[in-house]
């Protein structure tokens, strides 16, 4: 199969220096995606689109589509057969011949619908398009059963393109996420709770190209840090993996204590956001990161009203980004449910960190630089010095040596193996395993569902990465199971 991808609008309106880095830069993300699954793709870059043929099975062309839907930088992709328009050693376009090729995608699909055909063409040549669309047209009226041509709004479209020597049949037309390449843009910090908020706005700044690494305040404790890697591995793995990026996790429960015992009640929220936006900022500047991004959007709740974002915002001399500052609310939950955060964010604890009694909405600088004096910043930079900064490719790794997770590459007879991948990823790839009991939980449900689960059973647990199975292992073996370990694939 072939495909053939559309560059998007914004890449295309750019200086050549500029477009040409872009495309450039799409191809490296896309061979590092692709690579992994087809490691025989054959890849060319042009002025205009990126083409991509791969030789591989069924499954393993419908994983390129899945990769190319959420790649960034696709306006969007075409699956495309490819033959020569001329006859062989001569300068005779093959009609016989593009006419054939075009009923063996078309023919059944024609059965009883209207039809079009639409072609374009790139390069000199002695017809026009509109002579292969009426040959190729005619052809598939007298010899496919359809219910005739239908030049306006036909039940089918047959789309064909003619480039220079070569004939394409677009088989599908798939759109693409949009937005610049990845790794384009400069590098950018962004604050990530797990809600709905923080995990579109992670997103929006991943689609426009900017890398996007993750920091976490720990106000929860491990559940609490557990549920919130799951989601920046899920939100990595899907849109951004062609790069490596950072997992900051910041503990932020003595800092949240100094806060509710030296800060008046009314200014608790305002002072708790400040203090994150230093520690942010701090380890930005150790990354060598310009910008921050938040998920605030203006009054959702008493700490984002302009005012008090203005005085927030003073806590830093760094940029903050905020892509959702006027989303509504049901706006944000939609997007999530669009990019498969929903699921994520309606399971994950809520810590709110700080409660106040008459939040205040008008923060006054001079009155929250006051309180301010009363907090001991020794505790805030003591949280600092006990972030950890992990590659985010190698988050269970290290939990694995450190819990000693056992990891089975070939599951034993009679064992349970618990698939908790996402249920489109599930249908899409059934787990069958000759001599295993196989049970479905998804990952997002299990803090919720694990007690189900007998405890006396040896659970396998099985995703297709063996990143959350070993999250929610080391969850599950927190929560008093004692006979937990990893299934994976080789």
């Amino acid at each position: 199969m072939q495909y053939t991808i559309k560059l998007f609008a914004e890449i295309t309106i750019k200086s050549r220096p500029v477009r040409q880095r872009m495309v450039r830069m799409l191809r490296d993300n896309l061979r590092t995606l692709i690579k992994p699954l087809d490691p025989d793709i054959v890849m060319d870059r042009n002025w205009d689109y990126i083409g991509i043929s791969s030789q591989a099975d069924d499954a393993t062309q419908a994983q390129i589509v899945d990769v190319l839907k959420r790649t960034p930088g696709i306006s969007h992709f075409q699956c495309v057969h490819e033959f020569p328009l001329y006859q062989p050693d001569t300068s005779d376009v093959d009609w016989e011949g593009i006419f054939a090729h075009t009923r063996a995608v078309y023919g059944e699909l024609l059965a009883g619908k209207t039809f079009r055909v639409s072609c374009r063409r790139l390069g000199n040549h002695n017809f026009q398009s509109a002579d292969i669309e009426r040959y190729i047209g005619g052809g598939l009226n007298q010899h496919c059963p359809s219910a005739g041509v239908k030049l306006k709004h036909p039940d089918i479209n047959v789309p064909v393109e003619i480039r220079h020597d070569r004939f394409y049949v677009i088989e599908q037309d798939y759109p693409g996420l949009g937005g610049f390449p990845m790794a384009t843009q400069d590098a950018v910090l962004s604050l990530i709770s797990g809600g709905f908020d923080s995990t579109v706005s992670t997103f929006l700044t991943m689609k426009r190209g900017l890398l996007t690494h993750f920091c976490f305040f720990n106000l929860g404790g491990d559940a609490h840090e557990i549920a919130v890697k799951e989601i920046a591995v899920y939100l990595w793995m899907k849109y951004g993996a062609s790069h490596r990026v950072k997992f900051i996790s910041v503990p932020f429960a003595d800092v949240v204590r100094e806060i509710q015992e030296k800060v008046h009640h009314s200014q608790m929220g305002v002072i708790l956001k400040r203090m994150m936006l230093r520690a942010a900022s701090e380890m930005a500047q150790k990354l060598e990161i310009p910008a921050l991004v938040t998920g605030e959007a203006v009054a959702q709740v008493s700490s984002q009203t302009l005012q008090n974002l203005s005085v927030i915002t003073q806590a830093t001399d760094m940029l903050v980004l905020r892509p959702l500052i006027t989303m509504d609310k049901p706006d944000i939950i939609d997007y999530a449910r669009k990019i498969g955060t929903e699921v994520f964010a309606k399971n994950i604890p809520e810590y709110c960190g700080v409660i106040s009694q008459k939040p205040t909405t008008r923060a006054k600088l001079e009155r929250i630089q006051r309180e301010e004096t009363r907090f001991d910043f020794a505790v805030l930079q003591q949280a600092i010095a006990d972030s950890v900064s992990t590659n985010i490719d190698q988050i269970t790794r290290t939990q694995q040596q450190a819990d000693n997770i056992h990891v089975f590459y070939e599951a034993p007879v009679g064992s349970v193996i618990l698939d908790i991948r996402h249920p489109d990823e599930e249908q899409r790839k059934p787990l069958a395993l000759p001599g295993a009991v196989v049970q479905t939980l998804p990952f997002y449900q299990l803090h919720k569902r694990h007690t189900e689960l007998d405890r006396q059973t040896h659970y396998l647990l099985y995703c297709e990465r063996g990143v959350m199975s070993r999250l929610q292992a080391e969850f599950l073996r927190g929560q008093d199971f004692p006979h937990i370990s990893v299934f994976q694939k080789k």
